[in-house]
Order: C-alpha cells, then structure tokens, then sequence
C-alpha cells in the first residue's frame, strides 16, 4: 500500500524546520533555496508561512506539547519534535488549514523521517491539542505571551521600558514586510507592469514596502534595478556619508556596499568579509570595477592610516532581526553578549587604525543590546586617542536636505530614533529591522 501523499509545501517546510532545528542554517537563506523556488506561488508563499509562523511561537507550542506527552521527561527526536511543531503550529494559529491535514500529513512526515514507530504518538498529541483548549494570555508574561526568551524580554522592558518591549515582541510574531531599494528609474513601472504593488518606504525616498507581487521573480529584480533590503539596513549604508577611499569591514552580502557604491561614484571601495563564501557572492554580484574585495577577519585586520570613510557593521546577536529571523531567539544566550561585545570592541579598535586624519566611520548593528552598541563605542573611545563621536542629527538634516530622506522620514527619525547622537530603530515603533549607529571622526 502506497503512503498518503504530503503536500509539498509541508514537505519543504518540515525540511527546512530540521535543518534549522540540527545545524546552525539560517531560515531566511533556506527559504530562498533552489527547493522553495521550485514550487509554485502558493505553495511559496505557504512555506514562508508555516517555516516562520512555527520558529516564532516555537517557545509556546513546545509549552503546550510537553504536557501532552506520555513521557514528557523524555529528550524527542529532532524529526519527532519537528513534525509535532509544524502540526501544532498549523491547527493553533492557521484557521483555514482542515485538522485532518495538519494531523494526518504531521504524521506521515514522522514516518518518512524514519520514526515510524513514534508516529502514533504524533497523532495521538496533536488530537489532544485539537481538543484542549489555548491557553488564555491572561495573567502570563510577556515572554510567555510572544514565545521569546524571557532573559531577552526582561532586558528589553529594563532599557527600553514595558510598552517597547510589548512592541518589540508583537512586532517580531508578525509576517515581515519586504522592502525594497529602487536603483533604476523604470524599476518603479517595471515592477507596476508585473502586478507588483508598492507603498512609500517610512524614511527615504528610494525605499518602497511590497504590498503585493513577488518582487524576486520580476524582469526588474532580474536586471538589478531593484534590490530586496530592509529600509533600516538602507538608511545605515545612507548615514555612512561620502568618501574617495573607503572601507567595508564586514561587507557580505553587500547591501550596505552597493549603496556606498552609487553614493560615491568617483570612490575606490575596499570590501572585506571573513567568509570567502559570501566574499565570492558579492563579487558575482557586483560588476563596478571600483571594488576590491578581500577575505579577512576584521578583528584581525592591521590597517594604514588611509580610509576617509570606513563603515563597521560590525557582527553582533541579531536580536534587531528576530521577525526576519525568528530562530535568533533559540541560538542567542545571555552570555553570548559579553563575547560579542569583546569581539566587537577588537574590530572597532582595528577600524578606528585605519581612519585618515579627517575621517569618518559609522559603527553600526543589528542588534537591540546596549552592551553591543553605545558601550562598544564607549569603551573604544577610550582606548584609542584623537577620535570623537559626531552626533548623527546633522547627518539626518543631510540627508533630508539632498533629498535621501523625505520629510516625513526626517521627522519620524528625530522624534523616536535619534537618542543623544545615536540612530537606533525599534521593531514595531519603525516599520524595519532594529538598527544601532554611531558616528566617529579622526581629529
């Protein structure tokens, strides 16, 4: 007898949920595989859902199983755990998917993992949950609430206080907006052609949030008149400012680099990144002639005195990206911070070196976490002589006046983003990733 099919949608998805379940893969590099990309629209776009959907309230469901259990002390089969997760997910939170199909495919995923003899024990928990009823939020945390680490939020309502932080995590449990940067002047009609939808991006005005249409499947996309880059992301490569020798430290994937590119045409730009992997992809992408590209360890690096512009994104916990990257808050510790903070401050340190008298670096992050950002910058400034932080409010009314930011963007930026000096974008209150950047110049 045949086995009952699985739609192919769930099968990808439970791929993808392992392997970001048993190696260290990232979800939104998964999603775009030749695998997805195979599949139709909708099945796309289900995919998407279910693989995202059930990394974000992963921390509830597993919360919801554990009770459910024969053995509930007992470690689970990654497949086993995978299969429950993306049954539970489904008949929890996706009202249009039949409980027949959630149960029944969740289990046939379990056998053709090889668990065959746990797939009545998949049944029997996801029939339990069909009948239980959710838990009301009432009365529960707000870690409990939005499935994210409770260490994670107390921190957030510590700095940022109780009413952030709900915004932050309600924001990260919600589908990601794509944005998008236009660096054609038909990429706009080009895409409209195409039946894809856009809206005016919250600060500049090359940015646009899709409303409709998949933009990576476009004639525009194709030709690279339009690139697929969180607005956040844009406005960090736009604070960067100008330059005739410049330096990307941490490069890869080069969104941030090809803005430096097209504001400084005249410019010769190092790239340099620590994986020759993603080294090798920027340099496919990219035909201007003007760049260099180099692998190296930016902590490692020993610069002459000879950039007038240097961008330090540096590495960091990504906790700014969690409603991109939902699988951030199961990999990142409490600990983890003072490593990345260590780190941080040795590849600050070594940029700083390289910094003409006269010139500029923009540090920035994607993360949420002081000790990556202000007291990198803090600590740094301490230790190397004859450079000062330049507060980024004059870089915002820059911006505003050459047209990069609109005047809506402007003022939302010096109202709730620019905090002594700094830029930091919050998830939910902005309609992007949370970003951190500071600006120092060499005396």
């Amino acid at each position: 007898m045949s086995a009952p099919p699985v739609a192919p949608a769930r099968a990808a998805a439970f791929e993808i949920l392992l392997k970001v379940a048993t190696t260290d893969a990232h979800s939104d590099e998964l999603l775009r595989g030749r695998e997805v990309d195979a599949l139709s629209a909708q099945d796309r776009a289900l995919v998407t859902t279910l693989v995202l959907g059930t990394l974000r309230w992963q921390l509830k469901l597993d919360e919801l199983i554990r009770p459910l259990l024969t053995r509930p002390e007992v470690k689970l089969a990654p497949t086993v755990q995978t299969a429950l997760r993306l049954g539970a997910y489904q008949l929890l939170y996706l009202d249009r998917i039949p409980a027949h199909a959630a149960i029944g495919e969740s289990v046939e995923l379990a056998k053709r993992a090889g668990e065959r003899f746990a797939a009545g024990m998949v049944n029997a928990v996801l029939r339990k949950l069909t009948r239980a009823q959710r838990a009301a939020s009432g009365g529960k945390s707000l870690a409990e609430e939005f499935a994210h680490p409770g260490w994670m939020v107390e921190r957030w309502e510590r700095f940022y206080g109780a009413e952030t932080a709900r915004t932050v995590c309600k924001f990260d449990q919600e589908p990601a907006e794509t944005s998008v940067r236009l660096a054609h002047p038909d990429a706009e009609r080009s895409l409209a052609d195409e039946g894809v939808e856009l809206a005016q991006g919250q600060f500049l005005t090359v940015a646009r949030r899709v409303v409709k249409g998949d933009v990576a499947r476009s004639k525009a996309f194709r030709e690279g008149w339009v690139r697929i880059q969180d607005e956040g992301s844009q406005l960090v490569g736009e604070l960067a400012g100008r330059g005739e020798n410049i330096l990307d430290t941490c490069a890869a994937p080069g969104g941030k680099t090809a803005i430096l590119a097209e504001r400084n045409p005249a410019a010769v730009i190092t790239a340099l990144d620590a994986s020759k992997r993603r080294l090798d992809a920027m340099r496919r992408n990219f035909a201007d002639k003007r760049l260099r590209f180099a692998v190296q360890d930016a902590a490692a690096m020993e610069l002459k005195a000879e950039y007038d512009l240097i961008l330090c994104d540096a590495p960091c916990s990504g906790t700014g990206t969690i409603g991109r990257n939902p699988e951030i808050r199961f990999r990142v510790d409490e600990v983890d911070l003072g490593r990345q903070h260590a780190r941080q401050v040795r590849i600050l340190v070594r940029a700083l070196e390289g910094l003409a008298p006269g010139g500029r670096l923009l540090y920035s992050t994607c993360s949420l976490e002081p000790e990556e950002n202000e007291a990198v910058v803090e600590e740094c400034l301490g230790r190397v002589q004859g450079h000062r932080r330049v507060w980024l409010d004059g870089e915002v009314d820059r911006l505003e006046r050459e047209g990069v930011l609109h005047a809506q963007g402007a003022a939302m930026l010096r109202s709730t983003a620019l905090r002594e000096g700094c830029l930091r974008t919050i998830p939910g209150i902005h309609k992007c990733d949370g970003f951190f950047a500071a600006l120092i110049v060499r005396q």
